[in-house]
């Protein structure tokens, strides 16, 4: 098997990165897929060999060149190999949320035109089968895990073509102008959105990124768990696996995520805001604040707490860790840092490969997303305050949405939709989303994502959304968290007053939080409250409780429980 690799500004392809490691390193593991207490192993060979096998069935099937192929499964070893089954067998990889209902698979399946879907682990696939449009041929992941239903019959089954078609012997290449993947939109608002990468744009992504990734350990090693359909994980995990041939450890479940995180000591680590609430939650669990506080203040017993927390959660080899994708208090990473557990925040979006900024580990400032990577500019709308970025690996368009390509993509320049702003040192602050803020009945803008990190130290609140378009004052909606749940009611209302007081005297009037109301329920991606990514869906929100607003806005109390 003989392959050519064409190397450009120093950086390969995806797929070439896959074809040097799969030649040069065929015994190693690429990816470690638990089952129990135990770990299904795939060296770069395996994963050629079966890669290789899915392609040449993919090419039987008669397909034109550069179709569309569909992946819809939770994260797991035979994700990545069918996506690069995909890539090597010249056709463009188009993964969607495993979390989608029925309507909604059809939705972007359609609008995809994808005619190969590979199904993989989805927790209820007969309630979600019935989206896949008569014609889809189905290729069904092999499942490992004791006592589970066999994969659907009417998928060819991935077992069968490994037994059945041979490898794939030639190694294509693409060419950079080639459509490599489409990313939809995890959809906060309307249907999601195609995007279109190249492999020239995500080429220039890794070379525009390396230098802060630490592609340059001697070993790095991914924990896979947020989806792989999404650009950050995508990213951060598979492409960055992919350049630097590092091993990728996978989840089983919500259930063993601590305990394969452990195993996985991650190099690389990435977690959206959320998931950074819980593992605070999780150590506070064990050690309360008041605790935690005296002992970081002796210091020989300081370090021996930070590094038995920091092995506790996996993170004792841990490189880079990030946070992403949505909007992370300044205080809770300060939290973490004070337990030796420094987190580099980064922004982007699909649009832009995920890549504008990231914090440096050495020249912190916090309230900001970091300084703008190499090769990226920024520019501010004087009069709206939007922040629009060019670079090297901005998306092709929309697939098949030209005016709202056109809406977006304005002479190299793309329109991210943050109010931001940009300091003279390269910092850049997101202070809100464009179509988020309101005015207020007197006027004024409001941006509800800047008063909702006013609320970020109190520990009994999990989610918040403040709103109240139509109101006089903004009413903040709280989701409380496991301890606030345990803990009485009445000490919970006292501290979330005492939020209050400290947090409006430093708003404006107009923003002044008048309410903060308790919701009963938790909001989910399961219940449409929230999207895969775990960012709330204000407007879907904003919705469910807009009957409610204007009764609890004229009650006396200021912290309102519903009923």
């Amino acid at each position: 098997m003989e392959t050519v690799v064409r190397q450009q500004s120093g950086v390969k392809t995806l797929v070439e990165s896959f074809y040097q490691w799969e030649q040069q390193r065929p015994t190693n593991v690429y990816l470690r897929q638990p089952v129990g207490d135990s770990y299904i192993d795939f060296t770069w060979g395996e994963v050629g060999q079966q890669a290789r096998r899915l392609a040449t069935y993919i090419n039987s099937l008669g397909l034109p060149p550069h179709s569309n192929i569909g992946l819809i499964s939770k994260n797991c070893a035979h994700w990545i190999i069918a996506d690069i089954a995909i890539l090597i067998s010249g056709h463009v990889s188009v993964p969607f949320y495993p979390t989608l209902t029925a309507d909604q698979l059809r939705q972007v399946l359609d609008h995809s035109g994808c005619q190969v879907l590979f199904v993989g682990k989805i927790d209820n696939w007969e309630a979600v089968k019935p989206g896949v449009p008569d014609g889809v041929q189905g290729i069904a992941f092999p499942d490992y895990r004791p006592n589970s239903s066999a994969p659907d019959p009417d998928c060819r089954q991935w077992d069968d073509i490994m037994a059945t078609y041979e490898p794939q012997t030639e190694s294509p290449l693409p060419d950079p102008d080639d459509l490599y993947t489409i990313i939809y939109t995890s959809g906060t608002t309307g249907n999601p959105k195609g995007v279109m990468m190249d492999y020239a744009s995500m080429r220039n992504a890794i070379a525009g990124t390396k230098s802060r990734l630490h592609h340059d350990l001697p070993e790095t090693r991914f924990f896979s768990y947020l989806p792989l359909c999404h650009v950050a994980e995508r990213n951060i995990v598979e492409a960055t696996s992919l350049a630097t041939g590092g091993t990728v450890y996978f989840t089983e479940s919500l259930d063993t995520f601590a305990k394969n995180l452990q195993a996985a000591r991650p190099t690389h680590f990435l977690a959206v805001p959320r998931i950074w609430t819980k593992l605070q939650q999780g150590v506070l669990a064990k050690l309360p604040q008041e605790k935690l506080d005296r002992l970081l203040k002796i210091p020989i017993i300081s370090g021996l707490v930070k590094k038995k927390i920091r092995k506790g959660l996996g993170l004792n080899d841990a490189r880079l860790i990030l946070t992403g994708a949505a909007p992370m208090p300044a205080s809770l990473i300060r939290w973490f840092r004070r337990i030796g557990i420094t987190i580099q925040e980064a922004y982007g979006m699909t649009e832009n490969t995920g890549a504008v900024s990231m914090m440096p580990s050495d020249q912190i400032k916090d309230g900001t997303v970091g300084k703008l990577y190499d090769g990226v500019e920024v520019k501010i709308d004087p009069k709206t305050g939007e922040v629009s970025t060019r670079c090297g690996w901005l998306m092709r368009g929309y697939y098949r949405e030209p005016a709202l390509t056109d809406a977006v993509l304005k002479d190299g320049w793309l329109a991210t939709g943050d109010v931001g702003e940009l300091d003279s040192e390269g910092y850049l602050r997101i202070t809100g989303r464009v179509k988020e803020m309101y005015k207020s009945p007197k006027g004024e803008f409001i941006a509800p994502a800047q008063i909702e990190f006013g609320f970020a130290d109190n520990t009994y609140i999990e989610q918040i959304c403040v709103g109240g378009q139509h109101l006089p004052q903004p009413v903040a909606l709280v989701v409380l968290s496991e301890t606030g749940r345990t803990t009485d009611r009445q000490l919970v209302s006292q501290s979330l007053e005492q939020t209050l007081r400290h947090l409006n005297p430093k708003l404006h009037t107009y923003e002044h939080v008048k309410k903060v109301v308790v919701v009963k329920e938790t909001w989910t991606v399961d219940n449409n409250l929230m999207t895969p990514t775990m960012k709330i869906k204000r407007n879907v929100i904003e919705a469910r409780y807009e009957p409610k607003m204007e009764p609890w806005f004229q009650q006396p109390e200021a912290v309102i429980w519903e009923e």
